[in-house]
C-alpha cells in the first residue's frame, strides 16, 4: 500500500532492513544537519502552531488505519512543563486486531522562529518512555521551520532514544482515504541504534498522511 501511494521514494525505504540501498543512501543531494539549539530550554516557545506541517492546536485529531491496525492522534486541552517549558499534549493511541495496544503521551512546544520541538514522552506499557529534563536528554526537532530536501534533525535526544529525521522530497502528489494532497513533504525517520528507516509523509494544513502501512482516513 505505501509503495502505491508513493512510489520508489518510500519503495526504497522497505528494503533498508533487507540490506539493500536505503532511501538515505539514495538520496542525491548535500545532508545539512540542523542545530538542536533552536530547541534550546532557554529559548522561546509558544503553544500556538504556525507550522503547516505540524499543526497542535487544541482538539485537532488524525485518524489513521492500515491492515489490522488504528491509530488515533489528538491533540488534548493540557500541559506539561518539560525542562522548564510549557509544552502541549498529543495523545496518540494504537489499536491491533480491534484492542489496544499502546497509549503515549508526547509533548511539543514551538519555537519562536517556527521549528516545531519535541520534549518527550510517555508511554503505558512503559517502553521507550524519554523527557528532555531526564539526565543526558535534551529537546529534539520534530519538524523544521521551513523544511527543505537534505535537511537532518535528531528527533530524540535521550539515552536509548536517538531517532533522527531527513526530509527527501517536497510536493508529491499523495493520495490516502482522507482525500489528495499535493503541498507534502516526505521525511525519512531514521533509528540508528536499530538501523531501521520509515518513511512518513505530511501535509500543509493538515498534518501527518502516512506513515509506513497507515494512512489517514479521517482529520
Amino acid at each position: 500500500m505505501r509503495t502505491r501511494i508513493l512510489g520508489l521514494v518510500l519503495g526504497l525505504a522497505l528494503m533498508s532492513v533487507q540490506g539493500c540501498v536505503s532511501a538515505l543512501e539514495s538520496f542525491e543531494g548535500p545532508i545539512v544537519p540542523l542545530d538542536l539549539a533552536v530547541c534550546s530550554p532557554e529559548g522561546e516557545f509558544t503553544l500556538e502552531s504556525t507550522n503547516p506541517y505540524f499543526p497542535i492546536e487544541v482538539g485537532k485529531q488524525w485518524t489513521l488505519e492500515g491492515g489490522d491496525e488504528r491509530v488515533v492522534i489528538t491533540v488534548l486541552d493540557e500541559t506539561e512543563v518539560v525542562a522548564g517549558v510549557t509544552t502541549r499534549v498529543v495523545e496518540e493511541r494504537e489499536w491491533q486486531d480491534g484492542k489496544q495496544k499502546e497509549v503515549s503521551r508526547n509533548f511539543f512546544a514551538q519555537a519562536s522562529d517556527g521549528t516545531v520541538c519535541y520534549f518527550g514522552e510517555e508511554v503505558d506499557p512503559e517502553e521507550g518512555v524519554w523527557r528532555a529534563d531526564n539526565p543526558g536528554s535534551r529537546p529534539g526537532i520534530i519538524m523544521p521551520r521551513d523544511p527543505k530536501p537534505g535537511m537532518r534533525f535528531q528527533m530524540e535526544v535521550a539515552p536509548g532514544a536517538a531517532d533522527e529525521g531527513v526530509v527527501l522530497e517536497l510536493g508529491k502528489t499523495t493520495q490516502v482515504p482522507a482525500g489528495t494532497f499535493t503541498e507534502t513533504l516526505v521525511v525519512l525517520e531514521v533509528n540508528p541504534l536499530e538501523g531501521e528507516e520509515e518513511p512518513k509523509v505530511f501535509a500543509a494544513g493538515v498534518g501527518l498522511l502516512v506513515d509506513e502501512d497507515l494512512e489517514l482516513v479521517s482529520y
